[in-house]
């Protein structure tokens, strides 16, 4: 089974985040940079498919070359192959352009499944699996927390309020993974999975390579632009109740408070 994962690199969730001077982008220097958890989430299925049915798992990105570390981490993880995309004109891509950048790749590849985290951490677009589905023509069966595959057809479960449905597709398909780590627990890389990640097959290709254009996909073809970016505003300190104060009295006090100073009732 030919199966690839669409990967995208994004700032450690633990990291501290600063705006920069332009107010329109993050402060990128000595920021930690992972591997999206949803897409760790997709690398870990696409392990699990290859171990019950055989093939090969590319992982392909986009971005400079400090992604080349998070598809290294992928391939000690145990996938076999990666491609990154690496070209000054995707500079302020929007999700479509990047879309045509990653659909253009997977094409030559020619994969029987596309698997790839919901959403990323950073931006929350939940975009990127839609679009490239939609550019290839074939179906998206969203937010997997379980996935069977006999190889020509794959079936999921995805939550859905109260319950789960069940959604069935013959491949190709293109999957965006659900769930948590509780369902896909991720594997460690193991040491000699690291030392052979070092040897193993990473392309870097330009837009060129893909016989894409700049003026397609690239920054000046963006039809969403980002206009500015604001922390939130600082929380107020919360509030103790006196503590000297019996259970009714502390009651009264807090109906009180949330009656004359939050205003909620």
């Amino acid at each position: 089974m030919n199966i690839v994962v669409l990967l995208k690199q994004t700032p450690d969730t633990e990291s501290v985040i600063r705006i920069a001077a332009d107010g329109k982008s993050i402060e990128t220097q000595d920021l930690k940079w992972i591997i999206n958890p949803y897409d760790e989430f997709a690398v870990e299925a696409a392990l699990r498919l290859k171990e019950q049915h055989g093939g090969t798992v590319t992982i392909v990105s986009w971005g400079p070359q400090r992604v080349v570390e998070a598809i290294r981490t992928a391939l000690a993880m145990g996938a076999d192959k990666g491609l990154l995309i690496d070209d000054e004109a995707l500079e302020g891509a929007d999700s479509l352009g990047i879309a045509k950048v990653l659909a253009a790749a997977v094409q030559t590849l020619e994969p029987d499944i596309i698997l790839c985290g919901h959403r990323a951490v950073d931006y929350d677009h939940n975009q990127r699996g839609p679009m490239v589905a939609e550019l290839l023509g074939w179906p998206h069966l969203p937010l997997a927390v379980s996935l069977e595959c006999d190889g020509t057809t794959v079936r999921i479960e995805r939550p859905v309020e109260g319950g789960k449905m069940v959604l069935e597709s013959s491949l190709p398909a293109l999957i965006t993974m659900g769930g948590s780590h509780a369902v896909w627990n991720p594997r460690y890389a193991s040491l000699p999975g690291i030392m052979k990640a070092k040897k193993k097959p990473l392309e870097v290709k330009k837009l060129a390579d893909l016989g894409l254009d700049p003026g397609e996909c690239g920054g000046a073809a963006a039809k969403i632009s980002l206009v500015g970016l604001e922390m939130p505003p600082e929380r107020k300190p919360g509030k103790i109740i006196n503590g000297n104060l019996d259970t009714e009295g502390k009651a009264k006090e807090l109906v009180r408070l949330l009656r004359e100073e939050a205003k909620v009732i």
